[in-house]
């Protein structure tokens, strides 16, 4: 297993020559594998397992290393150390790679050789953070393929099908990280899936998707809208069900986060300008008041009818509207998630300080035309049908007047059971609900729902729309 221990004299890896004996390298780790195991022969019904890393101690040279044991062994060394840290390999096996067998699955790397580690011969000790070389941890910021290298997004979607199965560099943004979705296959082997939405100034929605654990544990270690990363040797696949391109982490694949490279820094340029934009167009697209005529929407849904059409939808910007029959599933008007916020009279922005004018820059181009504000609903509800819920969804300004029947100021001077009561009169009610579905960043899953009316559902109406996929006249 590792252990932890001050940087000592160490073979730099560009010295590294085959069957050096006592040998110690050090370096910090740029990519992992998780662990495989396999039968072991020689002990029936026991397990043998293996995992590869790299390792890089200078701009120029990193080499891959692969460690083979009983499987207690392989697990505690691997659990011992992740992407970023700074290790000492002590006597290593030094090998001539072959590189058509090495590099089919392994990142390809400058060094002619490659390391074996061994149970009982090998030792992996890992520097703390307070041990750990500055001079190491800034090559966590080197690309290792060539910075210039690299496909953009909106290349890679112009050239769509061509580039099917091919293993390319993609630099881009972090939008946003899923939650791992885990899952059993038909031979009973369980599995995890997370994604992350990539964007850059060619490209606004770009899917990238991880099967193992420990690029799942990197990518978790991103904040959205403010990382950039290089990935050299990632996959790209068309998604026939989505009908668009996909990247795929692999285990060749090798990850530069935030790397120091003039094109990134003009991506992270682009990022930073973009997210203030955006903040200001979701606020006004959220919150301001809807002039969509209700009667040119006419698509009805279930709840999984939407979450299909979303799903369908992650690649496209624009919104899109639906009916749904459905009842309000989740409505805490009577407790303090109830939130009545000041929005502007003339742009419809919430104005999140006590203040009487608005705050937005907008607003304030003019210092003696300074526009009031008014209280308004701005609530989250859910909603649900036989088919499923759908959460956080905005109920706002007079949509929510309309919905709850009363005014800001009437429902403030209701008692607490008059809430309560309120409440129950609208909870598990079959409604017709207009919606708008869109995306924004400001919101966890980046899409956000928006209620533009609700009300009661005439009974044979609903009922002769309950499957959904319809379009009312």
């Amino acid at each position: 297993m590792a252990h932890y221990f001050s940087t000592q004299n160490t073979v730099a890896l560009s010295d590294l020559q085959p069957n050096m004996v006592h040998s110690s390298v050090s370096g910090v780790v740029i990519g992992k594998t998780d662990v495989k195991g396999f039968p072991d022969r020689k002990n029936i019904g026991s397990e043998r397992c293996t995992f590869s890393f790299t390792i890089r101690d200078s701009p120029t040279y990193f080499i891959n290393v692969t460690a083979w044991g009983r499987e207690e062994y392989i697990k505690s060394l691997s659990e011992s150390f992740r992407v970023g840290d700074c290790v000492i390999i002590e006597n290593p096996l030094v090998q001539t790679k072959i590189i058509e067998k090495e590099e089919k699955f392994n990142p390809a790397t400058p060094s002619s050789y490659k390391l074996l580690l061994s149970e009982n011969h090998s030792m992996v000790k890992v520097c703390s953070s307070y041990e750990a070389d500055t001079k190491l941890l800034l090559l966590l910021h080197v690309p290792a393929s060539d910075p210039h290298d690299y496909y953009s997004l909106g290349d890679i979607v112009a050239n769509g099908q061509s580039l099917d199965g091919r293993v390319i560099n993609i630099l881009a943004g972090v939008k946003s990280v899923g939650e791992p979705k885990f899952f059993t296959t038909s031979d009973r082997r369980k599995g995890q899936r997370c994604e992350v939405k990539l964007y850059d100034e060619t490209e606004p929605n770009f899917a990238m998707i991880c099967w193992d654990n420990e690029s799942i544990q990197l990518v978790h270690s991103w904040s959205p809208r403010e990382t950039v990363i290089f990935a050299s040797d990632v996959r790209i696949c068309f998604d026939k069900f989505r009908n668009c391109m996909v990247a795929t982490i692999i285990s060749k694949t090798i990850i530069t986060t935030n790397p120091d490279t003039q094109e990134a820094n003009m991506l992270f340029n682009f990022m930073r300008d973009n997210a203030k934009t955006r903040t200001l167009n979701d606020e006004a697209e959220s919150l301001s008041s809807e002039s969509v005529n209700l009667q040119t929407i006419s698509d009805v849904y279930t709840v999984e009818q939407v979450k299909i059409k979303v799903f369908q939808n992650e690649q496209k910007a624009g919104p899109f509207y639906g009916i749904l029959y459905a009842y309000i599933s989740m409505l805490n008007i009577d407790d303090d998630s109830a939130k009545i916020s000041n929005r502007c009279s003339s742009c419809g922005s919430i104005v999140n300080e006590e203040s009487a004018f608005c705050t937005f820059p907008s607003c304030n181009t003019d210092p003696s035309d300074l526009k009031p504000v008014f209280p308004s609903f701005n609530l989250s509800i859910n909603l649900s049908d036989h088919t499923g819920t759908l959460h956080f969804c905005n109920l706002m300004g007079s949509v929510a007047e309309e919905t709850l029947g009363c005014t800001v100021s009437e429902f403030l001077a209701l008692k607490e059971e008059q809430k309560t009561a309120l409440k129950w009169q609208l909870l598990l009610e079959r409604s017709k609900i207009y919606l708008k579905f869109f995306q924004s960043s400001n919101a966890k899953s980046g899409l956000k729902i928006k209620v533009l009316s609700c009300k009661l559902a005439d009974p044979i109406e609903a009922c002769s729309n309950l499957s959904g996929q319809k379009h009312v006249k």
